[in-house]
């Protein structure tokens, strides 16, 4: 007994460091500690500014909309191709993204290279300008493109690392906030920085162009910085908690798209026809704006980044609001709606701009946070990377050839025109939205379920799958006293019966045997 009793002591005992071979941790300030809140707001920081420069650069055709065209000597449907030529390599790498960063070049290596893919694709579109020479400003936006979407697969897979169960839902509605303060300032501000460069050459041109493009491609390489030092915080983090590096999670095959359901692809139909009226249309809108009401260049510039701006603060805000209220369908159909209903009011109506643009923002933002989280509500969780992938790629597919059509259309038609097409866009995601309002409620879909009753049947299924698993155990171990005993054991049990003295090491048994042989 005396032996056991030692044994269960050394059990109880806690390892020390020296004794596991780990060297002892020593005390760390809160701002170097990684388990520590101040230090992990630090990487929540860089974090946010790693896709500042992708979101401020994306936008900076239609910060600059009437420069690139006069400069370039360009018609719409052709500067309408710079947004094309992004799209089109995310078509393919929205599913290659997370494969990359898992099982490439993982989590740190992965941002640090999208991130030089921003930069190269930004510095070669604004030497394409330099030198006039717009097929190299096409190549440069290809480049960007290969960057730009994967880095954000990276940005959210550093989010999950870090703060997974820790206000996770705010950290992605803060990055958010910080693309949409990208585009916003990029919208803002390249017309100034243009003609500071106009001021300093002395004449426009595609090389004041060049220069504008070049100054704004600075917020790339503070991207990147933030880049490589997050990747030194992750990894001294690794080293000091012993935590494994950020994964993807989700892996992505192409033969779950065959078992989709007609829910998803109605949710995929609805985000394509909705996003296609509305980058397109920031894309052209400062020369609408100039053209239709008469604004200044700088007024246009602050109206048509309006959206971003209203986006900013009330993504986090919407976010918060649909997770107490459930109901995703209707907020999307509240949304497409509003946006239906600001294009009408821009197209056939000369009322204040500002208005259908601030309705234009809230919606915007609504149905991003009520949208994309239907996806798990309707796909198993071993399809979500695929379902998630498959939607970003229809949409980058959507957006490179609307993006030429609009251009297109206002060449050939005019605005009004372009405005109804939109418009028209809207209504087959209203149809779709619809439908897939009516073909959850026949299926007993749970799209549209309150969040107290969603909260309420996750309960009933949790305590459902505790209770199967309880009786699980319970077979499991009903199943092991029926398996026959060794010869060792059985030898005992006759002796114990017999009340012979077992040795000392089976001391240990008695208790329980005596126990046994007292119910038989």
């Amino acid at each position: 007994m005396a032996v056991l009793e030692e044994e269960e002591a050394l059990l109880d005992e806690e390892p020390s460091p020296e004794r596991d071979g780990s060297p002892p941790r020593k005390p760390m300030s809160a701002l170097c500690d990684p388990q520590h809140l101040a230090h992990r707001l630090v990487v929540l920081a860089l974090m946010c500014f790693l896709g500042f420069g992708s979101y401020f650069c994306y936008d900076n055709p239609a910060a600059l909309q009437t420069q690139v065209q006069r400069d370039m000597k360009l018609n719409t449907a052709e500067f309408m191709a710079l947004y094309s030529w992004y799209s089109w390599p995310n078509v393919v790498l929205c599913f290659l993204g997370g494969f990359l960063i898992d099982r490439v070049f993982g989590i740190r290596w992965g941002t640090i290279i999208f991130s030089c893919f921003v930069c190269v694709g930004q510095v070669i579109f604004a030497v394409g300008a330099v030198a006039n020479a717009f097929w190299l400003m096409e190549a440069g936006r290809f480049v960007f493109g290969i960057g730009g979407e994967s880095l954000a697969v990276a940005q959210n897979t550093y989010a999950v690392s870090w703060f997974k169960g820790k206000e996770l839902n705010l950290v992605f509605g803060l990055q958010l906030s910080m693309a949409r303060i990208g585009s916003t300032v990029n919208m803002n501000i390249m017309g100034w920085v243009y003609s500071k460069a106009e001021d300093l050459l002395g004449s426009k041109g595609h090389t004041t162009l060049g220069i504008a493009l070049l100054i704004g491609g600075v917020t790339c390489i503070f991207s990147l910085i933030c880049a490589l030092i997050l990747a030194y915080l992750d990894r001294r983090a690794e080293k000091i908690l012993c935590k494994e590096q950020g994964k993807t999670g989700d892996a992505i095959k192409l033969t779950d798209v065959k078992d989709f359901s007609l829910s998803l692809w109605l949710i995929f139909i609805v985000c394509v026809c909705y996003y296609v009226a509305v980058f397109p249309f920031i894309g052209l809108g400062k020369v609408f704006f100039i053209e239709k009401f008469k604004f200044s260049s700088r007024e246009a510039s602050a109206i048509n980044s309006i959206v971003y701006i209203i986006s900013a603060p009330l993504s986090p805000v919407f976010g918060f609001l649909v997770d107490k209220v459930g109901r995703n369908v209707t907020w999307v159909i509240c949304a497409v709606v509003i946006t239906l209903a600001s294009h009408i009011m821009l197209a056939f109506t000369f009322w204040n701009p500002w208005i259908a643009m601030c309705f234009l923002g809230i919606a915007y933002s609504l149905l991003a946070c009520a949208l994309w989280p239907m996806v798990a509500f309707v796909v198993p969780e071993h399809q979500l990377g695929t379902a998630y992938g498959f939607m970003q790629s229809i949409q980058n597919l959507g957006l490179a050839i609307i993006a030429i059509a609009a251009g297109m259309i206002l060449d050939s038609r005019g605005y009004l025109f372009l405005e109804i097409f939109f418009s028209a866009c809207l209504c087959l995601s209203l149809i779709a939205v619809v439908m897939l309002y009516f073909v959850n409620h026949f299926r007993g879909g749970d799209l549209n379920w309150s969040a107290k009753k969603r909260e309420k049947l996750q309960k009933l299924a949790l305590a459902e799958a505790e209770r199967r698993e309880k009786i699980r155990r319970q077979n499991e171990d009903d199943l092991a006293k029926l398996q026959p005993k060794n010869d060792f054991s059985l030898r005992n049990r006759y002796l114990s019966r017999l009340g012979a003295q077992l040795p000392d090491n089976c001391v240990c048994h008695l208790s329980a045997l005596a126990h046994r042989s007292v119910l038989k």
